[in-house]
């Protein structure tokens, strides 16, 4: 069996700002109101994991994603050290509910969620499972929120047999298909059903990444 190695994400940046200006709020996504908002501003190595982690900040804490976006060519090329390959800002009405979310994406960075690398190749995959998905990732996946979510990701030709090999294993729902390239250049899925069947699909998923990582060019 090939081993799977984890590759944990690193907070490259993080920085809060306890009374943001109404109009910085707004053009990020937030309503303007009266004072402003709390925010917390972070960048990581991984964009994938940080979205699953600032999912996990909105179960753990009275805060809402209101900007997460992916670099363009992945953390390899970022624009600078801090860079990394993603933004995200969480916003709360007091600078405590933004602490206990930056908390939340600390603890999910460093115990919940990571890429994994595929034995000794430099294919990555990302085979997770949310048992009960939190506010922001169901927005994005168009499910309810508790609901399983399986975010299935990894390099192009590695993602779509995968996804293919997800969806035939069990009886999933494609929730919302990542076509290649992403900013990032990966491709993937978010899939939803019953916990038991979105972990069964997410292990074809792996299975299948696996196998075009052993054998790139079989018919």
């Amino acid at each position: 069996m090939t081993a799977l190695t984890r590759l944990p994400a690193t907070l490259l940046s993080c920085r809060r700002l306890p009374h943001a200006d109404a109009r910085l709020c707004a053009a990020l996504g937030l309503p303007a109101t009266a004072g402003g908002r709390s925010l917390a501003l972070m960048t990581c190595d991984q964009d994938d994991t940080l979205y699953a982690a600032l999912d996990h900040a909105t179960k753990m804490a009275d805060v809402s994603v209101i900007y997460a976006k992916s670099f363009y060519a992945g953390s390899a090329h970022a624009s600078g050290p801090l860079s990394g390959e993603v933004l995200g800002v969480i916003a709360g009405d007091e600078p405590e509910s933004v602490e206990q979310g930056v908390r939340a994406v600390e603890f999910a960075l460093e115990h919940l969620f990571a890429f994994y690398k595929v034995g000794d190749t430099a294919v990555t995959v990302f085979p997770t499972v949310i048992g009960s998905v939190g506010r922001y990732l169901a927005a994005q996946a168009g499910v309810a929120p508790g609901s399983a979510l399986g975010y299935l990701i990894a390099p192009p030709i590695e993602a779509v047999l995968g996804v293919d090999a997800a969806l035939k294993a069990t009886g999933v729902t494609l929730a919302k298909f990542f076509g290649p390239p992403s900013e990032t250049n990966f491709a993937g899925a978010y899939i939803t059903g019953p916990r038991d069947a979105v972990e069964a699909s997410a292990k074809a998923f792996c299975d299948a990444v696996v196998d075009v990582a052993a054998a790139p060019r079989r018919p």
